[in-house]
C-alpha cells in the first residue's frame, strides 16, 4: 500500500483528488500544506525540492520509499485502488475519458469565469460571456449522460467522478447559482451525492452549494495585485530636511491596516495570487507598427471584405508578425463535426493567453465522417509561437503547419477566403461547415 507526502498550498482543489482516492484506498497519506512542512513560493523553490521536482509545481507526491510524483492525475491514479481506476479495460478506459475530460472541457472554462470573482484574474465580459456558454455545453453532456446512472463510470465512485467533482468545486462554490444550475438536475444530484460521501467530506469538509453567482470584484483584484513601491525622493539638504522626512514615515506607518490584505482572502486564494508571473515570451521581439487589437476590432465590427482585410493588409508588419497556414493531422479520425468543433475551441480555450499576439480562423470542411480543419494564423515574430511557452505546446502537433509568403498571391488568397469564410478553397475540395476565429 503507498504511502508518503503531499506537497500543496492549502485548499488546493487539485490535491483534493490524490486525498480523496488516498481515502478511498487506504494509503497513508500526510498532507505538507503549512509551515513549517511546506511553504508555498519558497519550499518549492528550494534546490532540494527542485530535484525532485523540476517543475516546483504542487501538488507534488514523495514516497516514503523515495518514489516521486507530479502532476495531479498521476498522483491520484498512483494513490487509487483497482476499483477507482476501473476494474476491466473498457472501465479503466471510461476513468480515463472522464478524467481527461475534466482537465479539456471543464478546467478551461471553469477559470475563465471563477478566477475573476476571486480577484485572482482581471475581468473580461466577452472571456466570461463565452465561458459561461461552455460551462452550459459541458452540463449539458454531463446532465445526459447522468440521466440514467448514478456515477460516472459503473455502479460506485471512481476516479472519474473524483476528478470531475473536484474540478467543479469552484463552479459550484462561486457562480452556479440556482437559476443557473435548474437545468441540469442530474448534475447537481450527482454532485450533491459526490461530496456527501465520508471520503469526500473527510477533504473537503461540508460543501456549500452557491446561491447568488459571484461577480467580479475589482477592489479585490487590486488588493491581490503585487504592490509597487514608490521610487524614494532624494534628499535636499542636511539634518533638517531629514525631520519633515521622518514625520512622514510616522504617518505611513500609522495609516498601516492591522492586517495585510492577503490575510484578508482565504489560503486558496492567496496561494494562487503567490504564483509567480510569467515572463512574456515575446518580450525579446522588437515593438511592431501593427496594431493587432485595432484589427481586431476592425474585423468585428466592420465588414470583413470591404474594411477589415485591406486595413489588414495596409498595416501588416511583414518583419514583426507572420502568416502561417495549418491543417489537422488526421482527418480519419474525425467523427462527428460538433466533436471536430470541439477540437478547435478546445485548441482556443488552451491557447487563452496568446490571444494578445495572434489571430486565426480555423474552419471545418465536410460533414459527419468526412471532414478537414484547416485555418490560417497571424503571429507575432516569425517562428510557431507555440514552442515559446510550454503552456501552448499541447495541441500543435496535431497539426502541420507552413509558413506563408506575405506578398505571394497564394497568401493573399488564403487570409482573404479564410478571414471571411467565403471562396473557392480549391486546395480544400469540401465545403466550408462552421469555423472558429480566435482573436
Amino acid at each position: 500500500m503507498a504511502a508518503g507526502t503531499l506537497y500543496t498550498y492549502p485548499d488546493n482543489w487539485r490535491a483534493f483528488k490524490a486525498q480523496i482516492a488516498a481515502q478511498y484506498s487506504g494509503a497513508r497519506l500526510k498532507v505538507a500544506s503549512n509551515p513549517p512542512a511546506f511553504t508555498f513560493g519558497q519550499t518549492n523553490r528550494t534546490p532540494a525540492f527542485l530535484n525532485n521536482f523540476p517543475l516546483g509545481k504542487v501538488p507534488a507526491y514523495q514516497g516514503d520509499d523515495g518514489f516521486c510524483l507530479f502532476e495531479s492525475n498521476a498522483i491520484a491514479h498512483y494513490l487509487s485502488n483497482d476499483a477507482l481506476r476501473g476494474a476491466s479495460p473498457q472501465a479503466a478506459a471510461q476513468v480515463l475519458q472522464w478524467v481527461s475530460f475534466a482537465d479539456a472541457e471543464i478546467i478551461p472554462p471553469a477559470s475563465a469565469w471563477v478566477f475573476p470573482t476571486l480577484g485572482i484574474m482581471q475581468f473580461n465580459k466577452q472571456a466570461t460571456e463565452q465561458a459561461k456558454e461552455e460551462v452550459k455545453r459541458v452540463l449539458m453532456v454531463l446532465n445526459q449522460h447522468l440521466n440514467t446512472r448514478t456515477f460516472l463510470v459503473g455502479e460506485r465512485v471512481s476516479l472519474a467522478d473524483i476528478s470531475v467533482a473536484c474540478s467543479m468545486l469552484w463552479l459550484y462554490k462561486q457562480v452556479l447559482e440556482p437559476s443557473f444550475r435548474q437545468p441540469y438536475s442530474n448534475v447537481t444530484r450527482w454532485f450533491v451525492t459526490c461530496v456527501n460521501q465520508p471520503e469526500f467530506k473527510a477533504v473537503l469538509g461540508e460543501v456549500k452549494l452557491c446561491e447568488k453567482m459571484a461577480q467580479f470584484d475589482a477592489k479585490k483584484f487590486a488588493e491581490m495585485q503585487p504592490k509597487k513601491e514608490a521610487p524614494q525622493k532624494k534628499e535636499k539638504g542636511g539634518k533638517e530636511a531629514a525631520k519633515p522626512q521622518e514625520k512622514k514615515e510616522k504617518k505611513k506607518e500609522e495609516k498601516k491596516p492591522a492586517a495585510p490584505a492577503a490575510e484578508e482572502m482565504d489560503e486558496c486564494e492567496a496561494a494562487l495570487a503567490a504564483e509567480p508571473k510569467a515572463k512574456d515570451p515575446f518580450a525579446h521581439l522588437a515593438k511592431s507598427p501593427f496594431v493587432m487589437d485595432e484589427f481586431k476590432r476592425k474585423y468585428s465590427n466592420e465588414d470583413t471584405l470591404k474594411v477589415a482585410i485591406p486595413h489588414f493588409w495596409e498595416h501588416f508588419d511583414r518583419e514583426g508578425y507572420s502568416i502561417w497556414y495549418t491543417q489537422y493531422k488526421y482527418p480519419e479520425e474525425l467523427t462527428a463535426t460538433f466533436k471536430s468543433c470541439n477540437l478547435i475551441t478546445g485548441m482556443f480555450q488552451r491557447l487563452d493567453k496568446l490571444r494578445k499576439n495572434a489571430f486565426a480562423s480555423v474552419l471545418l470542411f465536410g460533414g459527419n465522417n468526412d471532414s478537414i480543419i484547416s485555418g490560417i494564423w497571424v503571429f507575432r515574430g516569425q517562428e510557431l509561437a507555440f514552442t515559446l511557452s510550454d503552456d501552448w505546446q499541447i495541441d500543435y502537433e496535431s497539426y502541420d503547419w507552413r509558413k506563408l509568403d506575405p506578398d505571394s498571391e497564394e497568401c493573399k488568397t488564403m487570409v482573404k477566403e479564410y478571414f471571411s469564410w467565403e471562396g473557392e478553397f480549391k486546395h480544400v475540395g469540401k465545403p466550408v461547415n462552421q469555423g472558429k476565429i480566435f482573436k
